[in-house]
């Protein structure tokens, strides 16, 4: 982490830090987020820390244990699965609408994302490249236009940035078929049952990458995990 030179964060702005942590798995499931820690790695006050985790809770990043403080969430075996299916049955046919309403400026940001998802595993950086697939699903959400399904898959994907945290087998499994590239090319053909097969099997890959058995064991250090 850098020294601190300018104003302190605002909580706003460390919720966007430390969800960016988890999302990225920098920061894992299970890992304790001591306030007086987070606050000297920032340079904050324990209330804007306090006030940071309270809303990352809300949005089932974090969960408060009684009597022993915040920690990233761990999502359960069950939990793991319902998600999957959830997100198996709404993404499908929002890739079939948002195939067409698909318009060459979305093709162009759905590139800058696969782009940048191949640079950083090319670098290794796998909890980076998993953060940005999720954000290209939520692009394909946001063509489709659908205001409710798409609050719905955001909160399925980040649920699910937890759960391959926790039980992925295969790093390598978010680009061994390429599937985002033949996403965009049957979006950009404005094939809507193409997008539609296509995103129903690219969903049952990444399940078939997840060892639902074991979970990953708990990581560096806050101040190692939240260095920049």
């Amino acid at each position: 982490m850098t020294e601190q030179t300018s104003a302190p964060l605002t909580a706003e702005q460390l919720v966007s830090q430390l969800e960016l942590a988890i999302h990225e798995h920098r920061l894992a499931p299970g890992t304790k987020l001591g306030e007086d820690e987070i606050a000297s790695i920032y340079g904050v006050s324990r209330t804007t820390v306090r006030s940071a985790l309270q809303a990352l809770s809300l949005q089932r990043l974090v969960e408060h244990k009684r009597n022993r403080g915040a920690y990233v969430a761990q999502p359960s075996l069950r939990e793991a699965r319902e998600v999957f299916e959830a997100r198996a049955l709404l993404e499908p046919r929002t890739a079939f609408s948002a195939a067409e309403r698909t318009t060459e400026e979305d093709i162009a940001k759905l590139q800058v994302h696969i782009d940048a998802e191949h640079e950083a595993m090319a670098v290794g950086n796998h909890g980076r490249a998993l953060y940005l697939s999720g954000q290209f699903h939520i692009e394909i959400a946001r063509i489709a236009d659908q205001t409710t399904i798409e609050t719905f898959i955001k909160q399925l994907i980040s649920r699910s940035s937890l759960i391959v945290a926790l039980y992925w087998q295969r790093r390598t499994a978010m680009c061994e078929s390429h599937a985002h590239d033949a996403l965009v090319s049957a979006l950009a053909d404005q094939d809507g049952p193409r997008a539609d097969e296509l995103m129903r099997n690219h969903l049952l890959d990444l399940v078939t990458s997840l060892d639902l058995r074991n979970k990953t064991s708990a990581p560096l250090s806050l101040k190692d995990a939240l260095a920049q």
